[in-house]
């Protein structure tokens, strides 16, 4: 394939199509108001990805309840007080030509309660003095990130994506090494995974046939195993479960160090699999038009853009005018960040990402 290959349509199991293979990462830049509140820097990064050219816009991990949070100003879909800022989102990226979607995050046993969270591990071992959650809590987390999802819907966006990756609780439970409850959701790869499952079950029953589910999924760290991740992905692609897989990898050129699949590379252990109609797309370290076109060839059927889309809000675009487009290079000055419209909130978020911000800029 070519990089052109990146401008074809993509359509999915529900809703509109994808006009791109270009789907904007769920990236936090903590400039929400300290409620959740969409604030006017969320609107005016909306605003400016709206017109970048990408075929999907994913937010920030937005907190499904109050005491989900894990981030200093993160963005909140738990209340309907959120409804009139994500409404005002929602608008600007239909008004953009681009599909959207909220991520669904809850923070799970990594809730910061300095900030009003409660931690909710799955299980007693996890956090010195924390009990594991109850079945009636996980049921109700559960409800919780239905909820968020129809109050997506009610403020126009054209789906959700749930949040399974690193170490939140859906994750969390996943792992063998986080969850050793003895309840319907601990034990089996089955058992780890119905949490999951009843989630995204929900929202399709909730949310109805023209509503897209994407599901975000790490392999790496928390104790979680490639071959039982495999295996559930599997299932979820056989039973026609999301509309798009989001496989946040650090590198998407990894590979894999041991175990069953030990010399592939991680990404090819999931694009082997039979998706039936799934679309499956992968994060990490996509930085370039070059890359991006390769992702295609190595069998996947968009890309996700994160750091590339913060440097550059119109990365789309700028492959489609340059089909050997490359990002600038990291470091770059925060003055360059501020130059191209990000807020100082989200500035300062960036500086904490290693090797992001050059050291000292001002």
């Amino acid at each position: 394939m070519s990089v052109s290959d990146l401008f074809k349509p993509l359509t999915l199991l529900h809703g509109p199509a994808m006009r791109n293979r270009f789907m904007l990462a769920p990236l936090t830049s903590q400039q929400s108001d300290h409620d959740g509140t969409a604030s006017k820097y969320d609107q005016l990064w909306m605003e400016q990805l709206s017109k970048g050219g990408y075929g999907l816009i994913q937010t920030s991990a937005a907190t499904v309840e109050a005491g989900a949070i894990a981030f200093e100003r993160q963005l909140g879909i738990h209340s309907d007080k959120h409804l009139p800022g994500l409404i005002q989102m929602a608008t600007a990226i239909r008004e953009g030509g681009t599909l959207s979607a909220v991520q669904l995050h809850h923070a799970g046993h990594r809730a910061k309660p300095e900030l009003g969270g409660i931690p909710a591990p799955a299980s007693d071992k996890t956090l010195p003095g924390v009990a594991a959650i109850t079945t009636e809590e996980v049921e109700r987390i559960r409800d919780s990130f239905i909820a968020a999802a129809k109050r997506a819907q009610l403020a126009g966006f054209d789906g959700i994506s749930v949040h399974g990756a690193f170490g939140w609780i859906l994750s969390e439970f996943l792992s063998p090494n986080l969850n050793d409850r003895k309840d319907r959701y601990g034990g089996s790869v089955e058992n780890r995974a119905r949490f999951t499952m009843e989630v995204i079950e929900g929202i399709r029953k909730a949310c109805g046939p023209d509503f897209q589910i994407g599901w975000r999924l790490s392999i790496e760290r928390y104790g979680l195993r490639l071959e039982e991740l495999r295996e559930i992905t599997a299932e979820i692609f056989n039973r026609e479960l999301i509309d798009y897989l989001d496989l946040a990898l650090w590198d998407s050129t990894q590979i894999v160090r041991d175990g069953t699949y030990q010399g592939k590379t991680i990404l090819s252990v999931f694009t082997e699999l039979s998706r039936k109609n799934v679309r499956l797309g992968a994060a990490g370290k996509i930085m370039s038009a070059q890359r991006a076109g390769e992702l295609l060839d190595e069998g996947c059927d968009f890309v996700l853009i994160a750091r590339a889309g913060i440097l550059q809000r119109d990365f789309p675009l700028q492959v489609q005018a340059n089909p050997v487009y490359d990002s600038p290079k990291l470091p770059v000055p925060a003055e360059y960040l501020r130059q191209g419209g990000l807020s100082e909130r989200f500035i300062d978020t960036m500086r904490g990402w290693q090797t992001f911000v050059s050291p000292g800029s001002k």
